[in-house]
């Protein structure tokens, strides 16, 4: 086990399933998983405990399938399915690294996965397992993030990882305004009041509520997670006032 100390003890990885896509745009990269496997497995030599939330939208998204006319609440179940086929393809590879993980689903699948159980997850975090969290939180009309700020507020996490393709949060979009200004710390309540895109508006408060800080960074480049646990100034703070 590493001997540099981390600065957070439990923490909760939010991926989106985009970034699992690579430059494809679609699908999973397996360059791309296995890259975000060695940071995983680096976070793990500290001994830090790491959950994981992951999204669907590489493959299928709620809200597209219900701007196209799809009942919206068939069309978000079709979401989770995806993100469980994400979840499966990140914890192979994190198994080839040699990193224990679970998966496990908020809509039950005993085939492929354990079903969500709160003191469950926590035990396999205490043993040093790596616990995978798939399919939302089992209900249509809730975002992957708003589900991993409440997994972070169920297993007592100290801190939530945004991993983006971006720095971090900007006051504009940074590929259409090359002018951007990145915030390096910003409060919640910023964040809602200027309708910065951290996560959606109900993910935020529920942080907020709860008083879960949330470190929003760039996954691509390698080491930024293991930089994150460690406490050094990477991406953007989001905090209470």
């Amino acid at each position: 086990m590493d001997t540099v100390r981390a600065k957070y003890k439990r923490v909760v990885l939010k991926l989106s399933g985009e970034i699992l896509a690579g430059e494809a745009g679609y699908g999973i990269d397996p360059r791309v998983a296995a890259s975000i496997a060695e940071q995983v497995r680096e976070v793990q030599d500290l001994g830090v405990e790491l959950a994981i939330v992951i999204g669907g939208g590489n493959i299928w998204r709620g809200t597209a399938g219900s701007a196209l006319g799809m009942d919206r609440a068939t069309a978000d179940y079709m979401g989770m399915l995806a993100t469980v086929i994400n979840a499966l393809a990140l914890q192979d590879a994190l198994e080839q690294k040699d990193v224990p993980t679970r998966v496990q689903t908020a809509i039950e699948m005993r085939e492929v996965a354990e079903p969500y159980i709160r003191r469950r997850a926590i035990r396999h975090l205490e043993k040093g397992r790596v616990v995978i969290f798939a399919a939302g939180n089992g209900n249509p009309y809730f975002s992957t993030d708003t589900t991993a700020a409440l997994r972070c507020a169920e297993i007592e996490a100290e801190v939530m990882l945004k991993a983006t393709k971006e720095e971090g949060v900007y006051d504009d979009d940074p590929r259409r305004n090359p002018s951007a200004r990145l915030f390096r710390e910003i409060s919640y309540l910023e964040v809602l009041q200027r309708g910065l895109r951290v996560m959606d508006t109900t993910a935020t408060s529920l942080c907020m509520d709860n008083g879960i800080p949330i470190i929003v960074f760039d996954v691509n480049r390698p080491g930024n997670i293991r930089r994150a646990v460690l406490g050094e100034q990477i991406g953007t703070y989001v905090r209470g006032d």
